[in-house]
């Protein structure tokens, strides 16, 4: 395993940046799924991230090159994979069963880094990734961990892929830019979200009225609506995930995927601004747990 500094606090600055962009954009899934399909939206939102990346790369000196294009290409597939599965599992599922299978990534990052790198697990970590995700299952509730249908795992599968990408961006793409990775996971993103349209023109399915069709809806005549709030997915997008590449590559990913659970406020918090959603005190003390196992995972281990 690659033998690399660890910038936590920087890391940690860089994923409250993601988080709360992300949150925020995110909130309005629901009102781009009222008009479009899952695969147009990753399809035009590429599109739309791309065309952003073309106007600001020369004047910011950005570096879209790969160096190693089959590790940047083998990074984005995985994570690719994972957000794919992830969007598509919230046409059938409850949303909070999916964030709780999503949010098991830190767990499956410690378990590839022991197997897979010979990276050893500290008791500290182990407590505190199991606080943390003690912490996301009082957030979303009992109905997060409910229902053992393989409907149910496919959250669970995208938060291995998504740890195994975590890692991917450390271990494999060094010395690759943030915005190099980015490209290629909009990329990949776009590119099943044409594969998936094509499909459905070809053979178009019963497709339900409005976000209930997200998954099953072919290629429409976008709304205004649709849109703009997927310009608005794509700039936001852009530099959250940007952020979170750099942060990945700055520290370990064990320590940065504990980190990603702060996205779980943050989503509460807009969705409390902008919806009126309030939290419930299992919530706040989930939340609690959420920041304890971000300082855990932080101290120093003794020797």
């Amino acid at each position: 395993m690659t033998d690399l500094p660890n910038r936590t606090l920087a890391a940690f600055g860089a994923v409250l940046i993601y988080a709360s962009v992300i949150a925020y954009t995110d909130n309005y899934v629901r009102v781009i799924a009222q008009d479009g399909g899952l695969w147009q939206f990753h399809a035009t939102r590429t599109a739309m991230a791309f065309a952003i990346l073309a106007l600001v790369a020369l004047p910011l000196g950005l570096k879209l090159r790969p160096n190693r294009p089959g590790r940047v290409l083998a990074r984005s597939a995985i994570h690719g994979s994972a957000m794919v599965i992830y969007f598509g599992a919230l046409a059938f599922l409850p949303v909070a069963q999916v964030a709780a299978g999503l949010f098991t990534a830190p767990i499956f990052v410690l378990l590839i880094q022991r197997f897979a790198y010979g990276l050893p697990i500290s008791t500290l970590q182990i407590l505190a990734v199991l606080v943390g995700f003690g912490g996301v299952v009082m957030v979303l509730g009992p109905e997060a961990v409910s229902g053992a249908t393989f409907a149910a795992l496919l959250p669970v599968i995208a938060g291995a892929l998504y740890a195994m990408g975590n890692i991917a961006t450390r271990q494999w793409c060094q010395g690759e830019s943030a915005e190099t990775l980015v490209a290629g996971f909009f990329g990949m993103l776009g590119g099943i979200g044409l594969i998936g349209m094509a499909v459905l023109a070809l053979f178009p399915m019963t497709v339900p009225a409005g976000a209930e069709g997200f998954l099953q809806r072919g290629p429409v005549w976008p709304t205004g609506g649709f849109l703009w709030w997927t310009f608005v997915q794509a700039a936001g997008s852009l530099l959250g995930v940007g952020m979170i590449v750099k942060a990945y590559q700055i520290a370990d990913a064990s320590r940065v995927s504990v980190f990603e659970y702060v996205i779980l406020p943050a989503s509460a918090a807009w969705g409390f601004v902008l919806w009126g959603e309030t939290l419930t005190w299992l919530a706040v003390a989930g939340m609690a747990l959420i920041a304890l196992a971000g300082v855990l995972i932080t101290r120093p281990a003794r020797a």
